[in-house]
């Protein structure tokens, strides 16, 4: 069986550790000086954290909450969460979200990240989803201006995530696009 050089497909409960370490490595280097501390916290060393996400995917909160994962070959570089919005002022219905789109960090700029924010819209839209939202760090320049191009626009909302201690802050953004047509 050949595989496509590079591709997307539905995450499985087999690709927890690739995820795991796709995250890891993106949140050492999003988060440096915050991330030990954090992961210290939760107890979340590598062999929990590929535990935890194994939990996630084998039993998702519902069946519109997703996880997809971009390959190259059969290596994990990426991946991107989808669901229903969880916003307040979110209408559910038809207000979806991408809660995380992560690609390894020497990865990037090879395409991965485009595909797979496609793959997610796509997934969103054949959910039923007309809007969609996601946060992104105030100071991720970068993914801002990415999702820019894509159509995405501030939103106005903002917030503010913090550790249990309340030493380690992390200030986002909100950020919405247009998918699909609206129910008749």
């Amino acid at each position: 069986m050949t595989t496509a050089d590079v591709s997307v497909r539905v995450a499985w409960a087999q690709d927890a550790a690739a995820i795991a370490a796709v995250q890891r490595r993106a949140w050492e280097q999003r988060y440096d000086a915050l991330l030990p501390d954090l992961l210290t916290e939760r107890g979340l060393d590598a062999d929990t954290h590929a535990e935890a996400w194994q939990a996630t995917l084998a039993r998702p909160p519902e069946a519109r909450h997703r996880a997809l994962v971009a390959l190259e070959r059969a290596t994990v570089v990426g991946f991107v969460l989808t669901g229903p919005a969880t916003d307040p002022d979110a209408d559910p219905a038809v207000e979806g979200a991408i809660g995380e789109l992560t690609v390894h960090p020497e990865r990037v700029r090879e395409g991965h990240g485009s595909r797979l924010l496609q793959a997610a819209v796509d997934t969103l839209v054949a959910d039923g989803f007309t809007r969609v939202t996601t946060w992104v760090d105030s100071t991720d320049d970068e993914t801002r201006a990415f999702l820019a191009g894509a159509g995405w626009e501030p939103d106005g909302a903002s917030r503010e995530l913090a550790d249990e201690t309340g030493a380690g802050t992390v200030k986002q953004v909100r950020l919405h696009a247009s998918i699909g047509d609206p129910p008749l």
